[in-house]
């Protein structure tokens, strides 16, 4: 991979690519409307306002720390629970959902082998809503970046976008759903941090299965969580760090 294949759009350029999304899906939906500027009128309503219901405040920033160290390659649970609780086939074909999925990393000057779980990182600047031409991709107030399937046209300009590769694209009718968690066919999906259960006072479904206790869930703004002093006595690191995302997942021990 070439340096410049590693390079992560500037904010302008960002903003052309959805621009140019915008135009490049062309018609007007009624006269003197594009689709570029019914996102950004979704964007200026507020999450209260697409997602009725929750308390999302900046206040709170949820996130995640996961400790490599605790985590092993033979296990799967993380990914068991996420597929049963959002009704996931299981499936690792193109055209499977996979909102968490394991991945093995290997240190090529050590030879050492980690091995841990990959979703959405719920980034703080996420590339994912940049480039969404409707606003279909957004972030709520407390950091957890989600998909508005009623807005999303399944472009799949945020699948392009998003450099861990995290959102998949329902290619199929879909049946026997979480009813707390609704997907549709045609639409990009991906890790919400089992937004439902947190908004009712739960940890997300991974964190729940975790036999090692390796994925801590919490709040990243409060000082005295217990995440944030984790993360605060212990090397963590962010996946591509370099391109500047401020992403709501941490991990210790890659």
């Amino acid at each position: 991979m070439s340096d410049h294949d590693n390079q992560t759009p500037s904010p302008g350029r960002r903003a052309l690519l959805a621009g140019g999304a915008a135009a490049a899906l062309g018609v007007l939906l009624a006269p003197g409307v594009r689709l570029i500027e019914i996102g950004k009128a979704n964007a200026a309503e507020g999450v209260a306002a697409r997602v009725p219901g929750t308390m999302a405040s900046s206040a709170v920033r949820w996130g995640m720390l996961i400790d490599a160290t605790r985590c092993s390659s033979e296990c799967d649970a993380c990914v068991g629970a996420c597929n049963r609780e959002m009704k996931l086939s299981g499936g690792t074909a193109a055209t499977d959902s996979q909102w968490v999925r394991k991945i093995e990393l290997k240190d090529l000057r050590s030879g050492k082998q980690t091995s841990a779980p990959m979703m959405c990182q719920h980034c703080a600047n996420p590339p994912c809503v940049d480039v969404c031409p409707t606003g279909a991709s957004f972030k709520r107030a407390d950091g957890i970046v989600l998909v508005d399937r009623h807005a999303c046209i399944g472009c799949r300009y945020c699948m392009m976008a998003c450099p861990y590769k995290a959102r998949s694209f329902v290619h199929e009718p879909l049946t026997g759903q979480n009813p707390e968690v609704p997907r549709g066919k045609g639409c990009v999906e991906g890790c919400t941090m089992c937004v439902h259960r947190v908004d009712a006072g739960r940890v997300p479904a991974c964190v729940e299965a975790c036999p090692t206790g390796a994925i801590l869930f919490g709040d990243l703004n409060d000082p005295d969580s217990l995440i944030s002093q984790r993360i605060r006595s212990i090397a963590t690191t962010q996946v591509r760090a370099d391109l500047g995302l401020d992403t709501g997942v941490r991990y210790h021990g890659i």
